[in-house]
């Protein structure tokens, strides 16, 4: 079982070592890099890849890590045996599974992707160490046993918004997925639009990479910025010379709305425009 990436994924050599040094090692793969980077695709492409199915937690600041697990009703319950419901028989009826359960529980073996674990708790992924590492937890209300009898190959991303544990650090196989260079860039978009005329690709590729470098931007476009602006620069028909000018009122790339996403970078180009007039 190894990936080698897909026909709509360009991974890098070093990524597809990560993933491989991964799941021959039974560790979470903990993928950090910048947003738009593909860290999230990645977890979908490998299970693509590998012929897995794919489980999808995604995080957010209110996930608790019991939640991955299960989450029992009480309310539920309460609320049934006030009507005599003879649900309330089985406490079962009143256990809903988590996505850890879920991907324990499966009857392959699973890709289970942790989506941005640093959105959440700074305690957070110390809750999940005994699970991740055991790959079993206890069910207190029914005294059960939950466990993995494949164990799911875990991907685990996460934007460095936090620090994570370094007891957590230690379970996981990390990898910086650094941002493309030009030319696997240039594969990437190729991927997303074949037959793309080769002389807007490298116009388009030149400005975006110039933008990118611009001092004190706040806010870099990234891969996925990218794909979205060359899609519109071909639905509207945007001639490759346009973006080859160099004109001083041209700072401002055409569409720029697709790769500057705040007010404070726009003001920058507008501001840089005007000096070089001068």
């Amino acid at each position: 079982m190894r990936f080698t990436g897909t026909s709509d994924y360009i991974a890098t050599e070093d990524l597809r070592i990560a993933v491989n040094a991964a799941v021959a090692l039974e560790r979470p793969l903990l993928v950090k890099g910048e947003p738009g980077t593909g860290k999230t695709v990645l977890a979908r492409e490998v299970a693509r890849g590998l012929g897995l199915p794919l489980i999808e937690w995604h995080i957010k600041s209110t996930t608790k890590a019991q939640q991955g697990l299960y989450d029992y009703d009480a309310v539920a319950r309460l609320r049934d045996s006030q009507l005599g419901d003879e649900r309330v028989r089985d406490i079962d009826n009143y256990i809903r599974r988590g996505k850890l359960w879920e991907a324990f529980a499966a009857p392959t073996r699973p890709v289970l992707l942790i989506d941005e674990i640093d959105k959440a708790d700074i305690d957070f992924p110390n809750d999940l160490l005994l699970e991740l590492d055991r790959m079993e937890f206890h069910v207190y209300e029914t005294g059960a046993t939950v466990r993995a009898e494949r164990r799911p190959v875990v991907i685990i991303t996460s934007n460095n918004e936090k620090d994570l544990p370094d007891a957590f650090l230690r379970r996981c196989f990390f990898h910086y997925i650094r941002f493309p260079d030009a030319d696997t860039m240039r594969a990437i978009v190729e991927v997303h639009y074949p037959g793309l005329k080769s002389q807007l690709l490298e116009e388009a590729l030149k400005m975006f990479f110039d933008i990118r470098e611009a001092p004190g931007l706040k806010k870099k476009p990234s891969t996925s910025e990218l794909i979205d602006w060359i899609k519109l620069l071909v639905s509207e028909d945007i001639d490759p010379a346009v973006l080859k000018q160099r004109d001083p009122k041209q700072l401002i790339p055409p569409l720029h709305g697709a790769l500057l996403k705040n007010e404070q970078d726009v003001h920058l180009f507008e501001r840089l425009a005007v000096a070089t007039r001068r």
